[in-house]
């Protein structure tokens, strides 16, 4: 599966973003897919993920109750949806995908979010 991140962008403290993820290849049903985010400077880390089939979602402590990742089998796409930003969200973010059992071996460009004070 090729995966390709979009939605990016620069918002001011307590803005929103919804980054998308589009998927070519065929089964992206059977992938769970998932977003991580790299700062400069920083270790990468895994902030939401979504099982295939949807049933199982996990989300990073630092950004519960703000982000939502979701997926749309049928249009193969995969969204991650985040509310009330902070500065400490900036960060390049990758949209990723892994079949049952393996590691996350799936991985789209990244695209840059900005969060200013």
């Amino acid at each position: 599966v090729q995966l390709q991140a979009s939605g990016g962008g620069s918002v001011q403290t307590g803005g929103s973003l919804r980054l998308s993820c589009s998927a070519s290849g065929r089964a992206f049903r059977n992938y769970s897919v998932g977003w991580f985010r790299q700062a400069p400077g920083k270790e990468r880390e895994i902030v939401a993920s979504m099982s295939w089939g949807g049933g199982r979602t996990t989300y990073a402590d630092s950004v519960k109750g703000r982000f939502t990742i979701a997926r749309d089998d049928a249009k193969k796409m995969a969204y991650l949806q985040m509310n009330s930003l902070r500065p400490e969200d900036t960060a390049t973010y990758y949209c990723v995908a892994q079949q049952i059992g393996t590691h996350w071996g799936y991985w789209g460009q990244g695209t840059q979010v900005t969060v200013s004070s």
